[in-house]
């Protein structure tokens, strides 16, 4: 008899997986080494199954694949893929201000992320790290690739307390909301058990690491920019549950009390850092303690004045004016500084622009340093993520200009960024002799 129950194949289960990846040789690179700072000329770049097999191989890892994608870059400059350390993908686009996007509907948000996703790739981000709001399906669509985006590393819900930097009510709202409801990026708790119970249930949700809210914010109703926000035990208590996972704790916050009181508690990451001193500088560098500014955001809020509210606007001003000579004092001390742009809402076109600010204090190599090896360092990534090596992901662009000599290129991937490789495959060409790798599995009947 007939077999009328036969296996169901992998194109009828899951119809969205691709073809595997091909074998490409890339010849005639110049080959931007952001570790050394420096330019390799000439090489060739062997990439297969997702990684870097070699650079300026021999000839017969190749030469029997018949199949093999064989490329002369003619001399184009061939960059690590960038690393955004600090984006809100659950922030996306599709209303004028702040208050759409706090007041838009999860599935509306949750239906718009990949589209933020795929610009990001092709503005040259192979990797992103989430600091609030993206949740595990998203990565794990990106990861089947369900959808085209970045490698995502996710904090889940940051957590705040009431009151903080994550709570979102206006002074006039009275309904209670804590004990762990989540708000849009964050989750609101209070007390040493509601931190042990929430990250150990972000963890288990996905999260690859904790963020909190260290001190006050600036899109956020009821707090100032100087409140310390969650006590040392509480703090304390999300970094004993973070450090028995194997992972670590960031932190938002702005002034030199807000960080030395993080740091001082196992906290390993600071996001933004605008008020930061010279003793909370040298207290980072001593700590290996991360800074991840994000100056682009409140340029771009403050460019687009209805985006903020009056008393949101007078937080931006404040932080805005101290950004630069932040980035300043910590790199005079010795820290490790990466790359991050927190926007939010209709503002995620602004994300390249970062570098261009940042060259006001930083050379070309400091910065593609912090938007490749120091944030895969901050990842724990940094024998798979930020070079192009041997056993590294094949994550990289294809560039008609040097980033070392002028890092204000990237600034304009529209012009610059010819074309993004993820994990092995072309997501994004703008050069028509390297055509995308996107092709699914799945046959026509």
């Amino acid at each position: 008899m007939a077999n009328t129950n036969p296996a169901v194949s992998d194109e009828v289960t899951v119809p969205w997986t691709p073809l595997p990846q091909p074998r490409y040789i890339l010849s005639g690179a110049n080959l931007v080494d952001p570790l050394q700072g420096k330019v390799i000329e000439n090489a060739t770049i062997h990439l297969f199954q997702g990684l870097v097999v070699s650079v300026n191989g021999k000839r017969e890892e190749w030469e029997s694949d018949l199949n093999a994608v064989k490329v002369d870059l003619q001399g184009k400059y061939v960059c690590p893929g960038l690393i955004d350390c600090h984006v809100h993908l659950a922030a996306v686009p599709g209303g004028k201000d702040l208050r759409d996007m706090k007041s838009m509907n999860p599935s509306v948000s949750l239906l718009r992320q990949p589209q933020v996703c795929k610009s990001m790739l092709e503005r040259g981000f192979t990797t992103v790290r989430d600091c609030g709001g993206a949740l595990l399906p998203l990565k794990q669509a990106i990861e089947q690739q369900v959808h085209l985006g970045p490698r995502l590393f996710i904090a889940g819900h940051a957590l705040s307390q009431t009151g903080g930097h994550g709570d979102m009510r206006g002074q006039l709202d009275s309904d209670e909301c804590c004990g762990g409801t989540a708000q849009s990026v964050g989750r609101v708790i209070d007390g040493v058990s509601d931190c042990y119970k929430f990250t150990r249930e972000e963890l288990r949700q996905g999260s690859d690491f904790i963020k909190i809210m260290g001190g006050g914010g600036v899109a956020s109703p009821t707090d100032k920019i100087e409140n310390i926000q969650f006590s040392d035990d509480e703090i304390k208590a999300i970094v004993t549950v973070a450090s028995n996972a194997g992972t670590y704790v960031t932190s938002h916050a702005y002034t030199p009390q807000a960080i030395q009181q993080a740091i001082k508690l196992g906290v390993l990451g600071i996001e933004h850092g605008n008020l930061i001193d010279e003793e909370t500088a040298k207290l980072m560098a001593e700590k290996g303690v991360f800074l991840t500014p994000t100056l682009i955001t409140y340029a771009t809020m403050a460019q687009f004045k209805e985006f903020l509210p009056q008393a949101s606007a007078q937080k931006n001003q404040e932080v805005l004016e101290k950004g630069l000579n932040a980035i300043k004092i910590a790199a005079n001390a010795g820290v490790t500084i990466c790359f991050g742009t927190d926007l939010l809402g209709p503002l995620h076109f602004a994300q390249s622009r970062e570098f261009g600010l940042r060259r006001q204090v930083q050379s070309s190599k400091d910065i593609l340093q912090s938007a490749t090896v120091n944030a895969a360092r901050m990842l724990r990534q940094d024998k798979f993520l930020g070079r192009i090596a041997p056993g590294f992901a094949a994550d990289l662009l294809i560039l008609d200009a040097n980033p070392l000599e002028d890092i204000t290129i990237l600034d304009v991937p529209d012009r610059h960024v010819l074309a993004t490789v993820k994990d092995g495959r072309v997501l994004a060409s703008r050069w028509s002799a390297l055509k995308t790798d996107i092709k699914r599995l799945t046959k026509l009947a």
